[in-house]
């Protein structure tokens, strides 16, 4: 499911970033790789505030939806 599905407080693992290009490559680099493990610290308005791999990062829901985790 995408992460913008998920609400504050949840945990996932990424399984994978769909998509092609510039954000595809900005995510990856951020540290939305397979496996990851990923919280949701907060949610408003259909923006994410998420942490992972020790790093605080806000996405938008259109990127979050990028993001497949399970």
């Amino acid at each position: 499911m995408p992460l913008a599905f998920l609400r504050s407080g949840d945990m996932a693992n990424v399984v994978r970033v769909r998509g092609k290009g510039e954000v595809h490559h900005h995510l990856e680099n951020l540290g939305f790789v397979e496996g990851a493990a990923v919280s949701v610290v907060s949610e408003q308005a259909g923006n994410f505030i998420v942490q992972i791999k020790g790093a605080s990062v806000a996405l938008d829901r259109s990127v979050a939806s990028k993001i497949i985790v399970a």
